[in-house]
């Protein structure tokens, strides 16, 4: 048994015997129903027959396949539907409907991101399916949730962050060249989405584990794209004034930004009083502490921010990013060099904390693909694990359709009749 085997068959598992059906597609719903596949949970994702999730031709990289076999992994694929197994069906189709009734028999947990009301015409809705499992929690992921006069469009992170209000406080301040809103380079709304509706997931298992009862859940991109402004949409409640745009800026205290080293850039945030103090006596310039254009959090973080982070950039430039971390560690004011992607996983607390997963993939030409590990992996009794690769097209349909009883026949019938 090797390493990767022993870990595996020694961890205990969260979510063990819970049993999820994925019927999502894209980003935010995979990203939820990974989440709990990486706690321990049965994730089975339905694709569509043929095609599979449309997710798997997205992004600009894909998993190389061995002997030139197209896997259809993009990496945005790969990146949200690890520990899962793939059947194809098709849900149109009577045959297709029966299959997934049988598999609501025996889950958990069924989530889907199809538009509001698309799934009742098949019979495959909350109200549907809570009559053959009342225990069932069905999660339905949609753009702008299932009521409003908007329910009915469809929607993707982009939207979300430019109308949420994420873009109205990202990008370079007004009256500097580029000013302007900026989309964030991740799927940032998807992505916490994913994040809110695992955590409504497990809420609701405990509420079902208390009273019995299943629940629909209704859960909006649009929702989380403005409970993501969080603390500055909080400050416009309070004060009615719309924040600036402060690029790399920090949105608290100051100065908080990047600043430039001899070999790169670094990022500081000094922001109380303290820690200005400090940093001023770093610089050797201790009267700017109490300088009046830099005397208050308002003036450093927001009124004379770029004269100040200017003043620190001829400062900064004598020294490399090692040796500006280490001047910063000296006096503990928090800081970190800025890495591109490669030099991301060059970081010693990177590495030391095992973000980059490396696990079996028998279908890749290299006969493993690297995966970026769970957060959750932290959990004392129960960290979350990476068990199994991204799925083909329907790689466990047979195995899935032979634990609900369906012999060989019947499966090469179902195949011929492009049921599955």
């Amino acid at each position: 048994m090797d390493e990767w085997q022993e870990i595996m068959s020694t961890t205990q598992l969260a979510l063990e015997g819970i049993r999820v059906i994925d019927m999502t597609r894209v980003f935010a719903g995979p990203i939820s129903a990974q989440i709990l596949g990486d706690l321990g949970a049965d994730v089975i994702k339905v694709e569509r027959p043929g095609s599979g999730d449309e997710g798997r031709g997205y992004g600009l990289a894909s998993v190389e396949g061995k002997d030139g076999k197209d896997l259809r992994q993009s990496g945005f694929f790969t990146a949200s539907n690890r520990n899962k197994r793939s059947i194809t069906v098709n849900h149109s189709k009577p045959e297709g409907q029966d299959i997934l009734r049988a598999l609501v028999k025996t889950a958990d947990i069924l989530i889907e991101n199809y538009k509001v009301g698309d799934l009742k015409r098949f019979g495959l809705d909350y109200e549907s399916l809570k009559a053959i499992n009342p225990r069932l929690i069905y999660c339905s992921i949609t753009g702008f949730g299932q009521t409003g006069p908007m329910a009915a469009r469809a929607g993707y992170d982009g939207l979300f962050q430019a109308s949420g209000g994420m873009m109205a406080v990202t990008g370079i301040p007004e009256g500097q060249p580029g000013a302007g809103p900026v989309k964030a380079g991740p799927s940032l709304v998807d992505f916490v989405t994913g994040h809110n509706s695992a955590i409504a997931i497990l809420a609701a298992l405990n509420h079902r584990n208390n009273t019995g009862e299943g629940q629909h859940i209704d859960m909006a991109l649009l929702d989380s794209s403005v409970a993501m402004i969080c603390h500055i949409m909080q400050d416009y409640l309070i004060s009615g004034v719309q924040a600036e745009r402060l690029g790399n800026g920090g949105n608290g205290g100051g100065p908080a930004d990047l600043i430039h080293a001899r070999d790169g850039m670094t990022y500081i945030t000094a922001g109380s009083d303290a820690h200005w103090r400090r940093m001023s006596e770093l610089m050797g310039q201790p009267e700017l502490y109490a300088d009046p254009r830099f005397d208050t959090n308002a003036k450093r973080a927001k009124i004379n921010r770029a004269e100040l982070i200017d003043i620190i950039n001829v400062w900064s430039r004598q020294f490399t990013t090692e040796e500006l971390q280490a001047k910063f560690d000296s006096v503990g004011i928090p800081a970190a060099r800025y890495n591109d992607l490669a030099e991301v996983w060059e970081d010693p607390q990177v590495q030391h904390r095992g973000l980059r997963a490396t696990i079996p993939h028998m279908w890749a030409a290299a006969g493993s693909v690297d995966l970026i590990g769970s957060p959750l992996a932290g959990m004392g009794a129960t960290p979350a694990t990476i068990r199994l690769a991204p799925p083909l097209i329907g790689e466990h349909t047979a195995e899935v359709l032979g634990e609900l009883g369906y012999d060989a026949a019947r499966i090469a019938s179902l195949q011929e009749q492009a049921i599955i």
